[in-house]
Formats: C-alpha cells, sequence, structure tokens
C-alpha cells in the first residue's frame, strides 16, 4: 500500500467516525443504511430505557427512605402505645387499691355508726334508711320531699322502697349465704311487676358476712346489677 493510499484510508476510517452523513452515504452504497438506522434508533430507546431506569432507582431509593423513616416512626408509636398501656394498667391498679380501701371505709364506718345507732334508739334498718335518704338527696337521685321508707309491694315486705324512681333495698345484720341477694331480687321483681317499671337501683346492705360470702355476694352484684353496701367482713 503507497502512502497515498494509506493516507487515504485514514481519512476515510476519520470521516466515518466523525461525519454521521458521510458515514450513512457509505453505508448507504453498501447496503447497510437501512440497518444502521435502525440501530441508532434502538441505541436511543436504549439510551431511553437506561434514563428511566436510573430514574426508577432513584425512586426506589426515596421510597425505601421513607419507608424506613415510616418504620421507625411506627416503632416509636408502639413504644408509646406500649408505656401508656403500662401505665393504665398502673393506674387501674391504683384504682382497684384505692375501691378496696374505700370499700372497707365505708364498711367500717358502717359498722361503726350502726354500733352507735343503737345508743340513739335506732334499729340498724331504720339507721340505713335515713343514711341512705340523705345520701341519695344529696346526690340528687331523691328529690328533697322524698324518702326511703318500709313498704309492702307485691306482698313482699320490702326493708327500703321508694316508688318514684323506684328502689328496692334488702337490710340485713348478718349474711350467712348469698341468699340474701337472691332475696333482694325476689323483692325487686315483685315491685316492678306491681308498678309496672323497672327497677332504678337495687340495694344490699349486710352489715356482716364471712369473708367467703362476701366475695361471693360481691361478685353476684356486679352480675346482677345490685349496690352492695358491705360492712365488716369476717375472718
Amino acid at each position: 500500500m503507497t502512502e497515498s493510499q494509506a493516507e487515504l484510508k485514514s481519512r476515510i476510517l476519520k470521516l466515518l467516525r466523525e461525519d454521521e452523513e458521510f458515514r450513512y452515504a457509505v453505508a448507504g452504497l453498501l447496503g447497510l443504511e437501512e440497518l444502521l438506522a435502525r440501530l441508532d434508533k434502538h441505541e436511543k430507546v436504549l439510551e431511553e430505557l437506561l434514563r428511566e431506569i436510573k430514574s426508577l432507582r432513584e425512586e426506589q431509593g426515596k421510597l425505601r427512605e421513607d419507608f424506613n423513616r415510616m418504620r421507625e416512626d411506627f416503632l416509636k408509636m408502639l413504644e408509646r402505645i406500649v408505656k401508656l398501656e403500662e401505665e393504665e394498667n398502673s393506674l387501674q391498679r391504683e384504682v382497684k387499691r384505692l375501691e378496696a380501701s374505700l370499700e372497707r371505709l365505708r364498711g367500717d364506718m358502717l359498722y361503726g355508726f350502726s354500733q352507735l345507732s343503737k345508743f340513739a334508739g335506732l334499729t340498724f334498718e331504720t339507721f340505713v334508711r335515713d343514711l341512705l335518704t340523705r345520701s341519695l338527696r344529696e346526690s340528687g337521685v331523691l328529690p328533697p320531699d322524698k324518702e326511703l321508707r318500709s313498704e309492702v309491694v307485691g306482698g313482699e315486705e320490702v326493708d327500703i322502697f321508694c316508688d318514684a324512681p323506684l328502689i328496692v333495698g334488702e337490710v340485713t345484720a348478718h349474711a350467712e349465704s348469698e341468699e340474701e341477694l337472691y332475696k333482694l331480687l325476689r323483692k325487686a321483681e315483685a315491685a316492678e311487676k306491681a308498678l309496672g317499671r323497672p327497677s332504678f337501683n337495687k340495694i344490699l346492705v349486710v352489715l356482716t358476712a364471712p369473708r367467703r360470702v362476701a366475695e361471693k355476694l360481691r361478685e353476684l352484684s356486679v352480675e346482677r346489677d345490685v349496690e352492695l353496701i358491705l360492712g365488716k367482713v369476717m375472718e
């Protein structure tokens, strides 16, 4: 190959690399123009796909970051919920402790006042009616012109009674079993049938009871919607 041929070849190769129009002209002469055009088009499509893939990866990275932040926030929220549940459980335990203390205090007071009432010439039943009448008036349950009294209603002798609102109560100095509660329920049912309306309140007052009976009365009073006023629990 002569020097002039080598130079021409070098120039042609350079033009093929740098001059697109020349390259297509040569390709056309060789029957490759259409093929090169398709390849160029495919290359552009490929570049666009690569850009989209890059964009999707970037978006995926952002989504992963957002997900991680949300996960951290969710875990923090769970920690707060667990803490709140622990605090709530602690408060519930404290409330139960205070309720138990209050119940014991109320029972001790009831027992003590019942002993004092003897010196005033009052029966335990009368003392309880007077005490509950004042309490229910102060709470707004009983109007000022109403008071609790004993009454025979529906063939049953009721220790604590008011017709409006309908209040039915049973008073006993000592309970050896839960029968006192069932007795109250029977009297309440008789009063409801006689007056044609449901009881507003059912009250069972027990001055003393063995611990086993007291626990059973507490359980049943919750189940049967009875207000239980319990005095001294005997061991």
